[in-house]
C-alpha cells in the first residue's frame, strides 16, 4: 500500500521543522551554580523548566488488567495507565508553572492490550466515521507535545498508524523511519518548542524522535518496500548539528531504543537495536535522552560524550504507565545564548496517585465496551490450566498453544509439497498469570495466553538445527550442579533472557540438563521414540517473531518459508476453542520435555 504522504506532509512544515511556543510569562525557578560574563554586578539571569516523559504505554489507558479483567496488580503493586500519569502530570505543572513544563513520549502506544486490539480490529479507527483511538483521546486530553514513534505502532499496518498519527494533536516522531523509494523522512523528524521566560529571551528546546531499527525485521510484512530505518546514531549525528544550527537551546531525544548497546537479532541488520547510550556517546550536542523499548526502569544515568566530555542524562521510567521520567534543566544566560548549565532526571510511581476523571470519564464507553467484547464466552473447559510454572514445567496450558499452531500449519499444508512432513511448533510462556478456567471459557481466557500480535508461519528445518535451537533456548536455565537446592525464583532468565525468549518445542521429546553449560544441555532428544536424525526435515510452526530474527534464535531465519498468514495467534486460538467447543486437555497434553540434572528429574 502506498505512503500517506499527505499526513506527513501536512506536519513536517509545523513538527518537522516548526516551531511552537509554549505559555507566556513564565515563573522562572531557582537555579544552582553561578554564570559567568554579565558584569556590572548583574546577576544572571536563570530559566528552570522541566520535560516529562513516558514509554512503552502498550494501549493502557486505565488502571486494568483486560486480561484478566480486573485492576492492574503486579508483585510490586505498581499501577498503569494514562488516566495514573495524568495525574502526576498535572500535579508537576501545578508546581513547576504550566508554561516551565513539556510532555513527551518514547513509543510503543497503541498495542499490547485489548483495549488497543479493539480499536485496531474490532471497531477500528480506520472505517468511515469510525472511532477515535483512546490512546490518542488520552494523550491529546494530557497535552502531549511530542511522541517518538516504536516498534509495535507498526504491528496493525501502516493505514492504522497513519489514522492514530491524524488522529493526534503532537507530532510522532521518526527521524530514523524513511520511505524506502525517497530516503526522505516518513514522519516528522523533530519538532521544536519555545519557552518564553520572564527575562524576554525565549528557550528553544528541540525533540529529536528516533525508532528502532529492528522494525524492518519484526514488521518485514508491514513494511517491506515501504519504509527503511536506519540507525540512530547515523540519524542523531545528521540532525543534532542541524537543530543546534536552527538555534535550539536544548536538545532532547525520545529514543525507542534502549541504553545497552547490544541487539536481539545479531548480526541481521547492521543497525544497533538498543542504541541510547551509544548516540549519547557519539554523537555531540544533545543534552538529555528519554529512553523506551527496554521495558526497564532508569531513573538518572550518565553517559560522557566522547568528542566533548560533557555528561548526557538518560532515563526510563518503565512500561505501560507505571512511571514518569522528570527532566529538570537549569539554564543560565551566558554570551547571548541560554545555556544548560545543569540536568538531571528522576521518575515517579504511578501508584502513588489516584486516576484522573477526566481520563476516566472520557474514556468510559470505550472501556465498558472491551469489557464486554473479552468477556464473550466462545467456549468450555474440562479442567483449569495455568502458566504458573510452565516456565520450568511442560504445561498443558502451552500445550494447547503448540497444537493449535501444529494443527493450523497441517491444515495450511495439506496436500501439497511438503504435506508429509512431521510438524514441530513453539510457544513461549509469555505470561506467568494466564489461566484458562474450567468451565466456561471466554475471549480474554484465550487471548491472555498470547498478550502478543504475532502471527504464524511455517519454516523448513532440519533435525540437527532442531537440536541448534533447543540448545540456545536452554540458556535461559541458571546452571545449577546436581544436588544443590532448585530455587525456582532463581532458576529462569539467566543472562537477562526474558520470558518470551525461551520457547518450548512440542513434536518431539528432550531434556535440558541444567548441571551442563550452555550449548550442552539437549539431551536425549527424541522423534517418535528414536533418536532424531540430524538431517531429517521438519517443518516447524513458529510466530514472525522468532521467524523475523527476533530473540536471535539460530537457524529459523534464514529457513525456507513454507506457509504464513496474517491472522494473529490469539485469534487463531479463540477460532479453535469456538470450533471446538470445549477445550480437553487429556486430548492434548503431553510431557513432551522436563528439566534433569545427571538424569535425574528436577521436579
Amino acid at each position: 500500500m502506498p505512503l500517506n504522504r499527505r499526513t506527513f506532509l501536512g506536519t513536517s512544515a509545523a513538527a518537522g521543522a516548526g516551531v511552537a511556543m509554549v505559555g507566556a510569562g513564565a515563573v522562572p525557578a531557582e537555579a544552582q551554580g553561578h554564570g559567568s560574563g554579565h558584569g556590572h554586578g548583574r546577576p544572571p539571569k536563570r530559566y528552570s523548566f522541566t520535560v516529562m516523559g513516558t514509554t512503552d504505554l502498550h494501549g493502557n489507558a486505565f488502571n486494568w488488567d483486560y486480561f484478566t479483567d480486573k485492576e492492574f496488580d503486579d508483585k510490586d503493586h505498581n499501577d498503569v495507565g494514562l488516566a495514573k500519569i495524568s495525574t502526576l502530570v498535572d500535579q508537576v505543572r501545578r508546581e513547576k508553572g504550566r508554561h516551565n513544563t513539556l510532555m513527551i513520549d518514547a513509543g510503543d502506544t497503541i498495542q499490547g492490550t485489548q483495549l488497543s486490539y479493539y480499536y485496531a480490529k474490532i471497531d477500528p479507527i480506520t472505517a468511515k466515521h469510525g472511532p477515535v483511538h483512546p490512546m490518542a483521546q488520552a494523550m491529546n486530553a494530557i497535552g502531549y507535545d511530542a511522541a517518538a514513534l516504536g516498534n509495535h505502532e507498526f504491528n496493525y499496518g501502516i493505514p492504522v498508524l497513519r489514522k492514530f498519527e491524524e488522529q493526534c494533536d503532537f507530532p510522532l516522531l521518526g527521524a530514523n523511519a524513511l520511505d524506502a523509494k525517497t530516503l526522505r523522512p516518513a514522519f516528522a523528524p523533530y519538532v521544536i518548542k519555545k519557552l518564553r521566560t520572564p527575562h524576554g529571551r525565549d528557550v528553544k528546546v528541540a525533540i529529536l524522535g528516533l525508532t528502532n531499527p529492528g522494525i524492518a525485521i519484526w514488521d518485514k510484512a508491514n513494511v517491506g518496500g515501504k519504509m527503511v530505518f536506519p540507525g540512530l546514531e547515523e540519524q542523531a549525528a545528521k540532525y543534532v548539528p542541524r537543530l543546534r544550527s536552527m538555534g535550539a537551546d536544548v536538545v532532547i531525544v525520545s529514543a525507542h531504543s534502549g541504553s545497552s548497546g547490544t541487539s536481539s537479532y545479531g548480526d541481521q541488520i547492521p543497525y544497533v537495536e538498543n542504541a541510547a547510550g551509544l548516540v549519547a556517546e557519539q554523537v555531540p550536542g544533545i543534552d538529555a535522552i528519554l529512553v523506551g523499548h527496554a521495558h526497564l526502569e532508569i531513573p538518572e544515568y550518565f553517559v560522557e560524550n566522547k568528542e566533548t566530555g560533557k555528561k548526557v542524562v538518560l532515563s526510563e521510567p518503565l512500561k505501560w504507565g507505571q512511571r514518569l521520567t522528570l527532566f529538570d534543566f537549569d539554564l543560565v544566560w551566558e554570551k547571548g545564548r541560554w545555556v544548560v548549565e545543569k540536568a538531571g532526571s528522576q521518575v515517579l510511581n504511578s501508584n502513588t496517585v489516584a486516576e484522573d476523571p477526566k481520563i476516566t470519564r472520557m474514556l468510559a464507553d470505550e472501556h465498558k465496551k472491551v469489557v464486554a467484547y473479552v468477556n464473550q464466552v466462545i467456549g468450555t473447559s474440562t479442567a483449569a490450566m495455568t502458566t504458573a510454572e510452565a516456565a520450568w514445567k511442560d504445561e498443558p496450558i502451552i500445550d494447547l498453544i503448540n497444537v493449535v499452531q501444529a494443527e493450523t500449519v497441517k491444515a495450511a499444508l495439506a496436500g501439497g509439497e511438503y504435506a508429509a512432513l512431521p510438524v514441530l511448533s513453539q510457544a513461549s510462556c509469555f505470561s506467568r498469570t494466564a489461566q484458562i478456567p474450567a468451565g466456561n471459557v471466554t475471549i480474554k481466557d484465550a487471548a491472555g495466553l498470547y498478550p502478543f500480535e504475532n502471527t504464524l508461519e511455517a519454516r523448513l528445518v532440519t533435525g540437527a538445527q532442531i537440536r541448534d535451537y533447543l540448545e540456545f533456548s536452554a540458556r535461559y536455565y541458571v546452571q545449577t550442579a546436581a544436588g544443590v537446592p532448585v530455587d525456582t525464583a532463581k532458576l529462569t532468565n539467566a543472562g537477562n533472557t526474558p520470558d518470551y525468549n525461551y520457547d518450548a518445542v512440542s513434536g518431539l521429546t528432550y531434556e535440558i540438563d541444567i548441571a551442563k553449560p550452555n550449548g550442552s544441555r539437549i539431551v536425549n532428544l527424541s522423534f517418535e521414540g528414536k533418536a532424531i536424525d540430524p538431517a531429517a526435515q521438519f517443518v516447524l510452526a513458529v510466530n514472525n517473531y522468532r521467524a523475523s530474527g527476533g530473540g536471535n534464535f539460530p537457524h529459523v531465519p534464514a529457513a525456507k518459508q513454507l506457509w504464513a498468514n496474517s491472522e494473529e495467534i490469539r485469534n487463531t486460538i479463540i477460532s479453535w476453542v469456538q470450533a471446538k467447543g470445549s477445550v480437553d486437555g487429556a486430548e492434548f497434553a503431553s510431557v513432551d520435555w522436563r528439566l534433569t540434572r545427571d538424569g535425574s528429574p528436577v521436579f
